[in-house]
């Protein structure tokens, strides 16, 4: 693999997980801090982002690009299970239960819908 892609893969993630940061702390000062929008609203959009991609026909260094180095550092699964860890702590799992189904199904919906918008566009 050529060195501009590594160096590309290094400035796009960097970039990515700073947006990442951004976004999170801009709807967590919005929304309650029992339940992680943040993170919820981040990993659905990712999801939906690289199901467009995939469903465009990216491929190779492009989706590497696009998909890894970008989408990957933008969503963050570490910072999911933290935070379901976080709400499983507490008496009430209903919290838990819905930040986590509703994760699967909503991120699933999104990736699904990016799949097919990225099809027709």
């Amino acid at each position: 693999m050529a060195l501009w892609i590594w160096l590309a893969v290094a400035a796009l993630g960097g970039s990515f997980s700073v947006v990442r940061f951004l976004v999170d702390a801009a709807i967590s000062s919005r929304t309650a801090a029992e339940f992680p929008w943040g993170t919820f609203f981040i990993n659905v959009t990712g999801s939906f982002v690289l199901g467009w991609f995939v469903g465009a026909g990216l491929g190779g260094t492009t989706l590497l690009l696009a998909g890894t180095a970008s989408v990957g550092a933008y969503t963050t699964f570490s910072t999911w299970m933290l935070e379901a860890h976080r709400l499983g702590s507490d008496d009430d799992r209903r919290p838990l239960l819905a930040y986590v189904l509703g994760s699967l199904v909503v991120g699933l919906a999104a990736a699904a819908a990016g799949h097919s918008l990225g099809g027709v566009l």
